[in-house]
């Protein structure tokens, strides 16, 4: 796009405390995965392998959710005129999509299992579910923190994967334990499949978040109708008709709708007044006014009560 084309939103959004957030998570992810590989294959645990399954998908979404917020900050082109913040909510929609096929696998091995028990090494499974207890707790805390100073997708993504390895590991641990004292091996495919019922939830939550964006449906925090009427209400309107509300990425929306004037009203006014309205009550500072008039701008039947 050319230098010298002015934007009011430049499609650009650089988040450095999510990507500073997302570098300590994958670090830390990457080698707990390892970790509870090696643990799971050795021990012969399906709960540790079934967690590694999901800690492989947090790496695989943490790498998606790091090319996001890189692609975040280029900024728009002659191709790409909303720039690269989309591809937040295309990776968001694969990550969640990730964790729903994973759960659906461990599902699978959980049932052969409960038919074909197996022995587990419950020391070995013990020590690598605490050390995934500790490593998801620092985990989840740096998220949460993250999510409070700025809003990102990608990140809401990364902490539901977490919240599920957080429970995950305490589940593990709790199972090692009562397996230990009875002697019920059944119980590592039963958590198993617990873990993968909190897998399945977090990756539905973030499929449907992400497909409201990628339909371009109104974002639930506004009221379509309510900003009709502050738009009619604006001194010289006569209607307002053909209207959208979409979000680009998180906290990105763009606006627009067609406005009937009266004869007698000044247009470049009225766009004015009604982009300030936008930006002051209802946070839309990215909006695209189009003014008509009925005698003008042929509409049919519908035109012909504002003449």
């Amino acid at each position: 796009m050319r230098d010298f084309d002015f934007h009011h939103l430049n499609h650009v959004k650089n988040q450095q405390r999510s990507k500073n957030t997302l570098w300590i998570t994958l670090i830390l992810t990457l080698f707990f995965m390892i970790v509870e590989v090696i643990g799971g294959i050795l021990s012969d645990s399906l709960a540790l392998l079934s967690d590694s399954a999901h800690m492989a998908s947090d790496v695989i979404a943490l790498g998606f959710s790091m090319t996001a917020i890189y692609l975040a900050t280029k900024k728009p082109n002659q191709r790409y005129t909303f720039g690269y913040l989309r591809f937040e909510i295309i990776a968001s929609f694969i990550n969640g999509l990730a964790l729903m096929i994973i759960a659906i696998g461990i599902f699978i091995e959980g049932i052969q299992r409960l038919i074909t028990p197996r022995e587990i090494e419950l020391g070995l499974m013990l020590i690598v579910a605490i050390i995934g207890l500790i490593v998801n707790i620092v985990l989840t805390i740096v998220l949460t923190r993250s999510t409070k100073q700025e809003e990102n997708l990608n990140i809401k993504s990364a902490l539901w994967h977490f919240i599920g390895d957080l429970l995950n590991s305490v589940g593990v641990i709790v199972s090692a334990l009562i397996i230990h004292f009875t002697g019920l091996h059944i119980l590592d495919p039963i958590v198993s499949m617990v873990i993968g019922i909190v897998i399945l939830v977090g990756g539905f939550r973030i499929i449907r978040e992400s497909y409201y964006i990628l339909m371009e449906t109104v974002p639930q925090q506004y009221d379509l109708e309510a900003i009709r009427k502050d738009i009619t209400a604006v001194e010289g309107v006569e209607d307002v008709h053909e209207m959208h509300l979409w979000t680009v990425t998180t906290n990105h929306y763009s606006f627009t709708a067609h406005v009937f004037l009266n004869v007698n009203s000044e247009p470049l006014k009225a766009v004015s007044v009604i982009s300030k309205l936008l930006k002051e009550k209802h946070g839309l500072t990215h909006s695209t006014i189009q003014i008509e008039h009925p005698t003008i701008n042929d509409h049919g039947s519908y035109g012909n009560k504002f003449m």
